[in-house]
């Protein structure tokens, strides 16, 4: 079947919806860990309180992307009904966070927010090749990039936009201990959540299957049982995996070991490295957690900013080249990290007053790059290598590429490496910056198939 070229405001808009989406999973980045400590917990314990997000994924994405191949509805279409599922199982999950009261409460109102967040991302992926033609796929990806960045951006500025203009204060927290800003992030995220994607639902049509695509999919619900059946093609699909895309297990594994050990430590190292402690109970340890939420703010200004620039770049350079060029970018950033202060300004932005961006903010300005590199790069290498036909199931399994290094990280931190590195969170962000250069030297060794 030929797909129709669609026009920029037409790409746009049927990406809208991964903005609440990440808008959704910005706020974990940014504040899960507060939180946690918040209701009491201790540092060697962070790493498995995060386990929901890759164990969710690394369950729901395969088997979603593979339902979503066999699902066609002439009123809802194919992958839309995942979309709005996920969204209003995510509201919910968002609005109930803050009021929790106990470190369990918040782990499972957390693992049913990754998992309707993943319900969501997966179709969104399997999405830009149901709509798109190959030579677009770039571009669509980059798009994704683009509102990845713009939603944790607004995401993880909102507290402290919310405390910067006075409208709440600094002080102002809860019962269970969370600050009063961070229950009105979480609620906003909410309504971003459904508010996108229904926009997405509501203006972006799907490509009808062909007669013999819906002739598949109704022998598909006959005989076997559809859960041995999509087991079956999971199974089948990760034999018959193309080349390139087992060349992606390493290019994607560091990297993402890596964001894991950022998210998850980045908070206490800013309050060991700044101020000195690590006691939750103190004020620079708040302060530490808004400034998480600003320079993770800032990579993803960064990462909405270039998204659109990278189109040109990584059709002269190559998805590899530039892929390796963004993670070592970011990786230098993060070891810098433990050598910055927020004492000397860089520069000032002419915004009111004035708004003094310090030297700490270096770091940052380096893993943006990296970060729209992440988000569309591996995709763009895997759409162009995967059979037509089975883009929800790759895209679903290609998610466990990204899962299973969270989940050997969350132990593997939790256990030794945590106790082997000083137990010092700076020295896990260390980590992380060398994982992040390895990772970019392993996609220099990606084969890419040919196309037009």
């Amino acid at each position: 079947m030929q797909k129709k070229h669609l026009n920029f405001w037409q790409i746009m808009t049927m990406n809208f919806g991964f903005f609440g989406v990440q808008f959704s999973f910005g706020l974990q980045q940014s504040n899960m860990s507060a939180i946690y400590k918040y209701l009491g917990a201790e540092e060697s314990e962070l790493p498995l309180l995060w386990l929901a997000g890759p164990v969710t994924g690394l369950l729901v994405q395969p088997i979603i992307g593979a339902i979503s191949d066999r699902t066609w509805s002439p009123k809802f279409g194919r992958r839309k009904p995942f979309f709005l599922i996920g969204a209003v199982i995510a509201s919910l999950a968002l609005i109930a966070m803050p009021y929790s009261s106990s470190i369990w409460m918040a782990a499972g109102l957390l693992w049913i927010l990754d998992a309707a967040n993943n319900i969501a991302l997966e179709p969104y992926r399997a999405f830009i090749s149901d709509k798109l033609p190959e030579k677009q796929y770039s571009f669509g990806f980059l798009v994704q990039s683009f509102f990845t960045g713009l939603g944790t951006t607004l995401a993880n500025f909102t507290p402290a936009i919310l405390v910067s203009f006075g409208i709440l204060a600094l002080t102002d927290k809860m019962d269970n201990g969370i600050p009063v800003s961070t229950y009105w992030a979480f609620a906003i995220g909410a309504a971003a959540s459904i508010i996108t994607i229904l926009i997405t639902v509501f203006t972006t049509s799907e490509y009808p299957p062909t007669p013999e695509e819906l002739n598949a999919i109704e022998n598909s619900k006959k005989g076997e049982n559809l859960v041995v059946k999509i087991i079956m093609d999971i199974g089948v699909a990760i034999k018959e995996m193309p080349l390139a895309m087992k060349q992606l297990i390493p290019v994607m594994f560091f990297p993402w070991y890596a964001m894991f050990c950022y998210w998850q430590y980045l908070t206490s190292a800013l309050s060991l490295s700044l101020y000195g402690t690590l006691d939750q109970s103190t004020s620079y340890f708040n302060q530490a957690q808004l400034l998480t939420g600003n320079l993770n703010g800032t990579y993803n200004i960064i990462c909405f900013t270039i998204a659109f620039a990278m189109i040109p770049i990584a059709k002269r350079l190559g998805a590899q080249k530039l892929h390796f060029i963004s993670l070592l970018v970011g990786g230098i950033g993060l070891l810098s990290m433990p050598f910055l202060n927020d004492v000397d300004v860089l520069f000032t932005i002419p915004i009111g007053g004035g708004i003094e961006v310090s030297q700490i903010y270096l770091f940052s300005f380096g893993l943006g790059i990296t970060w729209a590199s992440m988000m569309a790069m591996p995709y763009q290498i895997l759409a162009s290598s995967i059979p037509n036909g089975k883009t929800g199931i790759y895209m679903g399994i290609f998610n466990i590429f990204i899962v299973v290094p969270m989940i050997i990280q969350i132990f593997s931190v939790q256990y030794f490496v945590y106790d082997l590195l000083g137990e010092n969170p700076i020295n896990i962000i260390r980590l992380a910056g060398s994982f992040l250069i390895i990772g970019g030297i392993f996609s220099l060794f990606v084969s890419q198939p040919k196309t037009d």
